[in-house]
Order: structure tokens, then C-alpha cells, then sequence
């Protein structure tokens, strides 16, 4: 159990601390396209990302989803429901192979009596969860599709510094960024005229990180030129 070292809720504990922890972990692992969650549903555990990609979704009634983030290794997952009792507030559905540790709510409450390091830990990870959620629906809400993608592209997705951008299909790389395959195919292919990226078979590769940042700035709605630039650039 080396790996949950990385965890954030666990770094910096003591080896004490740390060997008590293990004692309630339970490891589980998900095959590609295996759900975690469902959104509504109830769950007693807390669940850890030691490998792999999982995608936090909530899907409206017309069945597009909305990508809130995609856990990877160190992550945690279902914080809220571990906490508040009540059910889980989005779908998680494992992009490739996972492996995860958990914990249940109860096994939680006696570390964390046990713990004033792991409570602190505990506290900053939920507030770093707070501010990512608080930027993505700024960024939602106030930039243009291509600065949205741009922004992910880039490693800078909701305020984080992440590479998942980088390993994502179409279709989940839109409902990160909150638009349709086709406006994301569209965004992509203007960046890669741009120069910023070269599109190869289910890959992107950055070519130029600087301009990719350039991109994202150009295309910012509260820039007041942006009708008179965008429509440059898209003619």
C-alpha cells in the first residue's frame, strides 16, 4: 500500500499514522466503462484513486452530461456524501482500468478523532475542491468554447494544473468544456490552423504551449474586441 502515500488526504502523516490507516482500507478495482456511482444513489464509502482515470459526471434530463473532473492517482472521490450523509451528487464511471482504495464513513470518523493532521489534510482538500468548482463555473459561464478548450489543452483546466485534457475523446473532452463533439471538432481544428496543436488519430499533440495561452486569451469574452478578432481569425 505504498501508493497511498500519494493520496492528498494522507500526505506529510506520520508512519504511525499511516500504518493505522491501512488497516481500514479496502482495495477494489474497476474494469474500463464500470460505474463507481451513480448519481442519487447511496454509498458508505470514501473512495481513493491509486491508478487510472474517473470520470465525475451529472447528466441532465435530456441525457448530455456535464464533466465536473476527472479523478486521477491521489485523488479522492464521493467527499461529499462521506460527509453529509445523504446521496451521491454525481455518476463516476472509470475511463480506463482503476484501482482504488476506501474507506468507510464510520472507519473515517474514528481516524479522524485519531488524527488532527489527517482533519487538516481533510480541510484543505475540500477547499481546494471548493475553489476548482467555483472556477469552473466561472469559466463555464463567462468564456467561449475555444478558451475553454484552449485553457485545457494547456494543463489549466477550473483553476487546476492537469494533463487530462491531453487523453480524452471528443465527446468527454465537450463535456468538460460544456459544448457539443461538433463545436469541440470545429475549436480544435481552428487552434491546429493557429499552430498551437497538430491533431493525429485520437491523439493532440502541443506544439506551442505559449500560443495555446495566446489562443485562450484571444477568444475571452470580456475582452470588448472579441467579436471584431474572432471573426478575423474564423473567416
Amino acid at each position: 500500500m505504498e501508493n497511498i502515500k500519494k493520496i492528498k488526504y494522507f500526505t506529510g502523516l506520520e508512519s504511525v499514522e499511516m500504518e493505522l490507516i491501512k488497516l481500514y482500507m479496502i482495495k477494489k478495482t474497476l474494469d474500463k466503462g464500470e460505474m463507481l456511482l451513480v448519481e442519487g444513489k447511496w454509498s458508505d464509502y470514501l473512495y481513493f484513486v491509486i491508478s487510472g482515470m474517473l470520470k465525475i459526471f451529472k447528466s441532465a434530463p435530456n441525457g448530455k452530461e456535464q464533466i465536473l473532473r476527472i479523478a486521477t492517482a491521489g485523488d479522492s472521490v464521493n467527499d461529499v456524501s462521506s460527509f453529509d450523509h445523504r446521496p451521491s451528487v454525481a455518476s463516476m464511471i472509470a475511463m480506463n482500468k482503476v484501482t482504488l482504495y476506501a474507506i468507510s464513513r464510520n472507519d473515517l470518523g474514528i481516524l479522524m478523532h485519531q488524527s488532527n493532521n489527517l482533519c487538516m489534510n481533510i480541510i484543505q482538500s475540500l477547499a481546494s475542491r471548493i475553489r476548482h468548482d467555483s472556477t469552473l463555473v466561472e469559466e463555464l459561464s463567462s468564456y467561449q468554447a475555444i478558451t475553454r478548450l484552449a485553457k485545457l489543452l494547456n494543463g489549466k483546466h477550473a483553476g487546476e494544473e492537469t494533463s487530462v485534457g491531453l487523453f480524452l475523446i471528443q465527446q468527454d473532452i465537450g463535456g468538460m468544456i460544456g459544448a457539443s463533439r461538433e463545436v469541440v471538432n470545429r475549436s480544435l481544428k481552428i487552434i491546429e490552423k493557429r499552430g498551437a496543436i497538430r491533431l493525429k488519430p485520437h491523439q493532440v499533440e502541443i506544439i506551442n504551449k505559449n500560443l495555446l495561452s495566446e489562443i485562450a486569451e484571444e477568444y475571452d469574452d470580456t475582452d470588448q474586441g472579441y467579436p471584431e478578432r474572432a471573426h478575423k481569425i474564423l473567416v
